[in-house]
């Protein structure tokens, strides 16, 4: 062994001449292969250097750098790493088309809209380009939400669409995404994303990789981009996205995505500064095992539970769903204590739950509406084979932990919130019991407004069944002022006072409520002694809301 090494110090010894030895084991470590170095041809096929000596003479830092090209450094900015991904030729001609540039017009005469959007996605954003990198999809498509939804995880569209990804309830199941009253996964981040990015990327394959027919297909359905496809082939037209003939808000679809991605990649050239956005995640996603209170949890992770909400908006009650998923995204910097707390609190205390006996005159329904349940909770918590129930049996039912108010955005209270009377603070509010026979188009004529405007105001889609007994709201306008509400039998009269505005006429006023110009006289005597109404009279009306 002492051999071994004293040959190997007198090679050391020989190779490094005069160096001091330290020194030149340093050097070894970076030094090239002299005889490949000596190889190496300018572009004019002469060789660089032939020398060994020129190679010694040269800098340490030279040797380094010609030896290998140093690694690039992290985007320390999410919205660059998000630029270095685009895939789509912004500067193609048919990028600068008129539709294009009207999206480009008004995103950026609206940058309190871009601020809006990109605050609501900052929670978001940095997983969404994490997986659309690790699928190899462009990343211009992270910005896909804010076309589709505005980055609010709760919207809904009147065709029933609803997340992030805006995926209707058919599309949605169809990739894996549950809907029931606990959870819906089209909401859920980390769900409704994978979903959407194994959408693309199928639409991609379907469409022999034209992203622009993937993402119009993504809008309004394969279906409809195949056949106007196939139109244009019939017709002898090109089939590009722009020469296709497709539905009016997918040839704005695309282009909003394009303008989107340009105003992203030089906010500058467009007056617009973007909101800081660094590159690492914002939420941490923690295994909790089963279901939790959500108030609970906001506690144990020391955040609000409005936070609770926007990082997990697929819950759509005040906890998690008892079949799954069962995970939290929480917050980088809380995820550590919450896991802390979690282990602490054993699983059947994660959940406050009342013990019920079964009273005369009680049925399964009445008990999950007392208990803002159902009677599916109701039968899978307590293991029951059907809804029979007899009194004095003992039920175990889940319930919020807090009071129900507190859990603000529940499915429930989003609600109540979007038909509360600050939303509508010059219109007047009506309730209506849905009726045999009943359609929103039906509902909609009666009261002067429109099918989409009260499926809104409902939270539902137009497709939505009805179902009779069913209350819903709606908002009367122009009605200024309410005076009384007497009742007549079944039927409920609202007295309102009407403000003339330029351009009505009795007869259009009588017609906007859907009643008789001889009434509306009749209610307002004083009429007969005027030969015109003016802007700013005041009429009576006695409106009937519920009845036919």
């Amino acid at each position: 062994m002492t051999k071994n090494i004293f040959f190997i110090s007198a090679i050391c010894i020989l190779i490094a001449g005069c160096q001091p030895f330290a020194e030149k084991q340093q050097a070894d470590a970076t030094l090239p292969d002299l005889e490949a170095v000596s190889s190496i041809l300018d572009e004019n096929g002469h060789p660089i250097s032939t020398e060994p000596a020129a190679i010694d003479d040269m800098p340490l830092e030279n040797i380094e750098a010609f030896v290998e090209e140093p690694l690039p450094e992290e985007p320390i900015d999410l919205w660059q790493r998000m630029r270095d991904g685009y895939a789509f030729d912004l500067a193609n001609g048919d990028m600068k088309n008129r539709r294009v540039a009207s999206q480009l017009r008004w995103y950026a005469s609206h940058p309190d809209y871009l601020d809006r959007v990109t605050t609501r996605g900052s929670r978001y954003l940095y997983y969404i380009v994490q997986e659309l990198e690790n699928a190899g999809l462009p990343l211009e498509i992270a910005l896909l939400p804010i076309a589709e939804s505005g980055f609010d995880p709760f919207g809904y569209s009147h065709a029933r669409a609803s997340g992030p990804w805006q995926f209707i309830p058919s599309t949605g199941r169809y990739y894996g995404l549950e809907q029931d009253w606990w959870y819906d996964g089209r909401r859920d981040i980390v769900s409704s994303t994978k979903a959407a990015i194994t959408y693309l990327g199928n639409l991609h394959k379907m469409f022999n990789g034209d992203w622009l027919h993937a993402l119009a297909a993504y809008n309004s359905g394969e279906g409809t981009v195949l056949k106007a496809i196939r139109k244009n082939k019939r017709a002898g037209k090109p089939t590009d996205f722009w020469s296709l003939s497709l539905p009016r808000e997918t040839r704005a679809y695309v282009p909003k995505l394009i303008a989107l991605a340009k105003i992203f990649n030089k906010p500058e050239d467009y007056n617009y500064k973007l909101k800081d956005l660094p590159n690492t995640p914002y939420f941490e996603i923690v295994n909790i095992g089963g279901q939790i209170d959500l108030a609970q949890a906001a506690q144990m992770a020391d955040i609000s539970i409005d936070e609770v909400y926007l990082l997990n908006p697929g819950f759509n009650q005040w906890a998690t769903s008892p079949n799954g998923p069962h995970r939290l995204l929480v917050p980088v910097n809380k995820a550590d204590q919450f896991r802390q707390k979690l282990v602490s609190i054993s699983e059947k205390n994660r959940v406050t739950w009342v013990r019920y006996v079964v009273r005369s005159g009680d049925n399964l329904a009445l008990i999950a509406k007392k208990h803002n349940t159902t009677v599916s909770v109701l039968e899978d918590v307590n293991k029951m084979s059907s809804t029979i129930i007899r009194v004095g049996q003992q039920l175990m039912i889940p319930v919020a932990g807090s009071d129900i108010e507190s859990y603000t955005l529940s499915s429930h209270q989003r609600l109540l919130a979007k038909q509360s009377k600050s939303r509508y603070r010059n219109k007047v509010k009506i309730t209506y019991k849905v009726r045999p026979g009943d359609s929103l188009w039906k509902i909609s004529r009666k009261y002067n407004t429109t099918s989409k405007q009260l499926a809104r105001w409902n939270s539902m889609g137009l497709k939505t069944p009805l179902i009779v007994g069913k209350k819903l709201t709606i908002w009367l306008s122009p009605q200024k002022k309410l005076i009384a509400q007497p009742e007549n039998g079944r039927n409920i009269t609202k007295r309102l006072v009407y403000v003339i505005r330029s351009g009505d006429s009795v007869a259009k006023v009588a017609n906007k409520f859907n009643v008789k110009v001889a009434d509306v006289l009749r209610w307002n005597p004083k009429l007969a002694s005027k030969k015109y109404i003016q802007p700013g009279d005041r009429l009576t009306l006695l409106i009937n809301v519920l009845g036919g």
